[in-house]
């Protein structure tokens, strides 16, 4: 008799226990420190950082210009933006959205990073209300380490 009263404890055990992993989503991995180099009278860099702080990123900020650093990190310029960033080993150019930062570090592709060239209205950082609520098409290309690129999303009007 303690025998079954014990098997039930235990399964009564495992089924609290898979309940609960069902229930309580496991705690996401830890997003590594970001470096981020901008000009220090940019505006938009500054939205952008914002925006990666309270989605709960620690960002360091270098206010000078980005080109040296995306020159250092391999970065062909014809993937340049306002700022460039480093995260767990990838360049991050521009204005990329958090999801594809988040997504990238999930990934790991070998790859130098990823790219939001240009400023397009509507990314995040040049979505303020100065731009009236316009909204660019753009894409964020996955740039390769022989620097060609493909896109790795794309974001419609």
């Amino acid at each position: 008799m303690k025998t079954r009263t014990l098997s039930r404890r235990r399964f009564a055990g495992v089924s609290v226990a898979l309940a609960a992993a069902t229930v309580w989503p496991a705690r996401a991995a830890p997003v590594p420190p970001m470096e981020v180099w901008k000009s220090p009278s940019c505006g938009c860099c500054k939205d952008w950082i914002a925006i990666l702080q309270r989605e709960g990123f620690k960002v360091q900020t270098f206010d000078e210009g980005n080109n040296a650093a995306r020159a250092r990190f391999g970065l062909p310029a014809r993937y340049g933006s306002c700022h460039t960033a480093r995260i767990g080993g990838y360049v991050v150019e521009g204005h990329v959205p958090v999801r594809e930062i988040r997504r990238l570090l999930a990934e790991k592709p070998d790859a130098i990073g990823i790219a939001v060239p240009g400023m397009p209205v509507g990314s995040p950082g040049m979505d303020g209300p100065e731009y009236g609520g316009r909204l660019d098409p753009y894409d964020v290309l996955l740039v390769h380490r022989d620097g060609s690129s493909r896109v790795y999303a794309s974001y419609k009007s």
